[in-house]
């Protein structure tokens, strides 16, 4: 570098003699013309000579010209030339030289752009509202650009404090701009014609000009900061300003289409995008009318657009079903859609060839599409052919406002569910609304791809989440007189009914791969979120017709066919999955199987069986799984073809199989292991022996008892192992061996046949699918199989219960013992008792928490069917040997589940349960000849009757049975108390019903029971303050089971008070969403636990229960 070089010196000395002038006052000059005579009019040269100079020399003499502007003496409108002269030159210099700036120079900077920029535009009072000049349009651009390069500058980003007073800056400018425009009395002047943003400006026209670059600089600085950082006292005001620029632009109708205003409105619509993602504060005011506004931008540039001839508009007329090509709509209209060209070459193409309104569509192919996907250049063929810049800056503009949508359905869903019925179409005509500004006309009609998809993503972020509970009030209904008035859930109906069309119809016709997965995704969540009973009869089978038509036809595509089989088999799933099943499509599968028609029973079947494609017979085998699931009349029938698809399977699977088999038919991987294929295929064999068993579930039992207890019944679901149906010992004794009971021979087969493949499988995950099977079987099933099957049941899971390496296999296990453990009749035998207890208990020690949960339910279910053990033993006079090693057993039970009751809540509802059923049967000892060790905590005794609801449970003159003394008791009782200061709802709706068992117990004195008044207490608590309606529910019929005033002691008149207190405040509680369906039984059930104690009342001779009655009297 020269110093001594001409133009150096001449920088120098300008610039030490504008420092000397300005530094020492007063001014001789005034300083325009001060600045114009030594710095501006020498712009040029200065511009040329900066990159010679140091960059810190540089930075220094330009913080000297912002600061002089900064500080510029009244009138500001002397300064304007100057203004304008130095933003250029800064410019200038900017481009040679990267300026060295700190947070102190950088407020410096934005505090002279903010007087200058304002001076510039013509903000009001300071000059009349006639525009910005040419010359200061270009020199507010200039001053833009010339932040915008700083920012991006090395050595990295400014900080978050910079980029904010930045962003304050911009939305400065935009004011500015927005109060120019609307003083002036050409305010709503919009340009015509395309300009450069380098070409002259006037008027108004370099307003939204400056308005797009300052939103896209917005744009850019949430980009760089991340949404994560941006205060909330940033982001609102920001929100405002788009809020703003958005309705202004939105105001008058329609929507501008011109090139300047195409950009404008796409740095607007990114801008609100990223301040939409991440909302800092509530958007409950802004929602209804951004949705209006953005609806506007779904149709813009579309007003003379052609879509593409694979997507012929719906016909009005046609269903949801497969379609064919329509006549009426059958003429190709084609676009003129050229092979495809590199982005170097369409700007020649642009300027020779013109394209013509009556051009052609021509069919692209999927290969030419994934071409297209690749393409990074603004003009993608994947937006269509280049028939002019504007139609791609207009779908640019779609796809900002779709984002945008999506953001604010992303932000609040709920709130966002009222604006539905602009969104989406409610008419049936497509063909005469195919520019509707709706979202579903532009996933159908939209000529840009990338529309197109941004679309379907909208779509199924609507449909995900919790529209799936608000859709459930949808119902359609046939069309009558239209009036001014349609109720939301026929709304509702409407919009599902014609989204199935849409999306049917895109399933049959679309030709892009990428796009018809994102349309598989809208239906699945269609499919889950439509109740189907409230709809159209033939609409669910419709929908698996076309699902059927389509995996059989196909995907033509030369990549990823593998993945669009799954998706449409995983839809297929879901549609056989909607609950309630569907009489149609019963109907239709009990025909196929009548008539031996190909259908979709047949389709799934063949699918199942491709061995060359895995990842699809694992698909097709979920699809069976949810027809044996949800149809499991029609699972009889099929059982030959499944027992032979799965055996075919798990023989060739009985060893390890190599992961290189388990490829898609295209080579790609199929994502799955050997032993996650055979699990599947073991799940479908599972759920078909439970259909065909009459199996209807493994929830917990329901005393009969507690079911007597008036309006419990209303309230609570019945909970009871259907596979193990509660009836007594004499019931046992009748059942005819020799009958078939549904599901004995496919039973047998499977046992025979199958578990031997599988039961010792290599892989624990294996294993543990077998052994959930045993958790399916019914009570008249097993005692339908011979004696050496059910040995082997039992001894397959007993030894499989005490693996140590696979805590899978034991949890499985743990959960089939707790099923087996509800048949009355196994506990015929001590051995199995004695094995089954022990299984339980060594497994509810084990570190992992589903081993510890299985094995605690099947505790709690040994525990209850332990009475049936217990009389087998009395009535048999067995040695007083065998009745030891019961006490025994008993003593360790009780132990355990004592010691889970400080496990986590899962498994302390469970252990809660498993001392409740005990407690309703076992005998309470006086307080005399208490055991003191544990292991005599439960000993036999003469002449006890277990109280089970069935006395005829012990007979004859030598019953024994087991008791058990106070002092144990009571640490029970506070096990209880414990457990609902601690537990959640489940384990006090298991305290509730564990103390109902325990008033039941005949043998129980309560009155002598020191800890009675507590567990009363508690009672009362919970029924008086518990959120939970059926917590409240299970406390009131447990008040209500006490038979005498005797049993209730000094605790009476507190309960009477309580009840009467709780009562008479009902109406008053607040009520949450979840507890409305139970309001009526709770209330039910507290005016019978009312007047079961008032019944005792008239015998009791308590004072101050009269004075309460008394002085309700006079209240009232």
């Amino acid at each position: 570098m020269a110093t001594s070089s001409p133009s150096i010196r001449a920088w120098r000395t300008a610039f030490l003699t504008l420092r000397d002038e300005t530094l020492t006052p007063p001014i001789r000059t005034s300083l325009p013309n001060l600045l114009h005579t030594l710095i501006l009019s020498h712009s040029v040269d200065l511009i040329a000579a900066a990159p010679d100079l140091p960059a810190h020399e540089v930075t220094s003499d330009v913080l000297l010209l912002l600061e002089l502007a900064k500080n510029a003496p009244h009138p500001y409108e002397d300064m304007l030339n100057s203004f304008t002269q130095i933003c250029n030159l800064i410019h200038g210099i900017c481009q040679h030289v990267p300026l060295q700036l700190n947070a102190a120079s950088w407020d410096l900077m934005l505090g002279a752009y903010y007087k200058m920029v304002g001076l510039l535009l013509g903000k009001p009072p300071t000059r009349k509202c006639s525009g910005p000049s040419a010359a200061s349009a270009q020199a507010t651009i200039h001053c833009l650009e010339t932040l915008r390069k700083l920012v991006k500058a090395p050595p990295g980003h400014r900080s978050i404090s910079e980029e904010t007073q930045l962003i304050r800056f911009l939305l400065h400018i935009i004011e500015c701009c927005k109060a120019v425009m609307s003083c002036s009395s050409h305010a709503n002047v919009i340009p015509k014609n395309t300009m450069n943003i380098n070409s002259n400006f006037s008027g108004h026209s370099s307003l939204w000009e400056i308005k797009t670059f300052a939103c896209t600089m917005i744009e850019e600085s949430f980009s760089r900061v991340g949404s994560f950082s941006i205060a909330y006292d940033v982001w609102q005001p920001t929100l405002e300003v788009l809020r703003t620029l958005i309705d202004g632009a939105t105001s008058k109708r329609p929507v501008i289409e011109d090139s300047i205003m195409s950009k404008f409105y796409i740095s607007v619509l990114n801008c609100l995008h990223l301040v939409l993602a991440d909302p800092k504060g509530s958007l409950s005011d802004q929602v209804a009318g951004l949705v209006a506004a953005l609806r506007l931008f779904l149709t813009y540039g579309l007003t003379n657009a052609k879509i593409p001839a694979h997507l012929v508009p719906v016909n009005s007329d046609r269903k949801c079903g497969p379609s064919k090509p329509i006549s009426s709509l059958g003429e190709s209209e084609k676009t003129g859609r050229s092979p495809y060209r590199p982005p170097h070459l369409r700007k020649k193409d642009f300027i020779t060839i013109k394209q013509s309104n009556d051009s052609d569509y021509q069919s692209t192919s999927d290969q030419e599409y994934s071409l297209l996907d690749s393409s990074d250049s603004d003009c993608s063929d994947s937006d269509g052919s280049v028939r002019d810049t504007g139609s791609i800056q207009s779908s640019k503009a779609r796809i900002a406002a779709i984002m945008c949508i999506q953001d604010l359905c992303q932000a609040d869903s709920k709130l966002f569910s009222a604006q539905w019925t602009l969104l989406l179409p409610t008419n049936e005509n497509f063909q005469s609304r195919k520019h509707e500004a709706n979202l579903m006309t532009c996933l159908l009609y939209d000529p840009s791809l990338k529309a197109r998809l941004a679309s379907a993503s909208a779509l199924s972020t609507m449909l995900d989440g919790p529209a799936s509970v608000f859709l459930q009030v949808a119902e359609h209904k046939e069309a009558t007189k239209s009036g001014s008035f349609t109720a939301l859930s026929t709304s509702l109906g409407l919009i599902l009914m014609q989204l199935h069309r849409g999306v049917l119809y895109l399933i049959e016709r679309e030709t892009h791969g990428r796009l018809l997965a994102s349309i598989f995704r809208i239906l699945l969540l269609l499919i889950q979120s439509t109740p189907y009973s409230r709809m159209p009869s033939d609409l669910l089978p419709n929908v698996i017709a076309s699902l059927r038509l389509k995996i059989e036809q196909g995907f033509p595509f030369k990549y990823d066919q593998t993945g669009l089989q799954v998706a449409a088999f995983t839809c297929l799933a879901a549609a056989l999955s909607t609950s309630p099943s569907s009489l149609q499509v019963n109907r239709a599968l009990s025909e196929e199987l009548s008539t031996g028609s190909q259908g979709i029973l047949h389709t799934i079947f063949w699918n199942c069986q491709r061995e060359t494609n895995l990842t699809l017979s694992f698909e097709a085998f979920q699809v069976l799984r949810s027809v044996a699931h949800n149809y499991p009349e029609i699972m009889m029938a099929c059982w030959d073809r499944v027992s032979t698809t799965v055996y075919g399977f798990l023989r060739s699977g009985s060893a390890e199989i190599s992961p290189r088999y388990w490829k898609g038919h295209e080579g790609t991987s199929a994502g799955i292991h050997g032993e996650k294929f055979l699990t599947a295929v073991i799940k479908v064999l599972d759920e078909c022996l439970r259909a065909i068993s009459g199996f209807k579930g493994t929830e917990d039992q329901l005393d009969d008892k507690l079911l007597d207890i008036p309006f419990i019944s209303d309230c609570l679901r019945t909970k009871k192992i259907s596979s193990a149906p509660l009836y007594g010992l004499e019931k046992a004794e009748h059942i005819e061996q020799d009958s078939v009971e549904p599901g004995s021979k496919q039973w047998f087969e499977t046992i025979e046949r199958h578990m031997p493949l599988i039961i010792l499988h290599n892989s624990a995950m294996v294993r543990a699918a077998s052994l959930t099977c045993f958790a399916g079987i019914t009570s008249s099933v097993f005692f339908s199989l011979t004696k050496e099957k059910q040995d082997y049941i039992i001894l397959t899971l007993i030894n499989a219960a005490e693996q140590i390496e696979a805590p899978s296999v034991r949890c499985a296990a743990c959960r089939a013992i707790g099923v087996i453990s509800c048949f009355p009749q196994i506990f015929q035998s001590a051995e199995v008792v004695k094995k089954f207890t022990h299984a339980a208990a060594n497994n509810s020690k084990d570190s992992l928490g589903s081993v510890r949960i299985a094995s605690s339910w099947a505790l709690a279910n040994i525990c209850d069917s332990l009475r049936y053990f217990v009389s087998s033993v009395c009535n048999s006079g067995r040695s007083s040997d065998e009745v030891d090693q019961v006490s025994d057993l008993m003593a360790s039970t009780v132990e355990c589940a004592l010691r889970l009751t400080r496990d986590g809540d899962k498994v302390k509802a469970n252990a809660v349960r498993a001392l409740g059923n005990l407690l309703k049967w076992v005998q309470c000892s006086t307080p005399q000849n208490c055991p003191e060790k544990l292991d005599e905590f439960v000993s036999s005794v003469s002449s006890v009757s277990l109280s089970v609801g069935d006395e005829r449970l012990l007979s004859g003159s030598h019953q024994r049975a087991f008791i058990i003394d106070p002092h144990w008791l009571e640490k029970l009782v506070q096990a209880f108390v414990s457990c609902v200061t601690t537990g959640n709802v489940k384990v006090q709706w298991n305290v509730c019903h564990a103390l109902s068992n325990l008033f039941l117990n005949k043998s129980l004195k309560l009155h002598d029971m020191n800890w009675a008044p507590s567990v009363f207490s508690i009672l009362m608590i919970l029924l008086r303050d518990s959120s939970n309606f059926k917590i409240r529910i299970q406390a009131a019929a447990a008040l209500a089971v006490p038979k005498t005033l005797n049993d209730y002691g000094r605790s009476f008149a507190d309960i009477v008070q309580g009840l009467e207190h709780v009562i008479e405040n009902f109406g008053s509680d607040q009520i949450q969403t979840p507890s409305i369906k139970y309001k009526i039984a709770l209330e039910n059930q507290l005016t019978s636990t009312m007047l079961h104690v008032l019944s005792m009342a008239s015998c009791a001779d308590n004072h101050d229960l009269k004075d309460f009655f008394l002085k309700n009297e006079r209240r009232r």
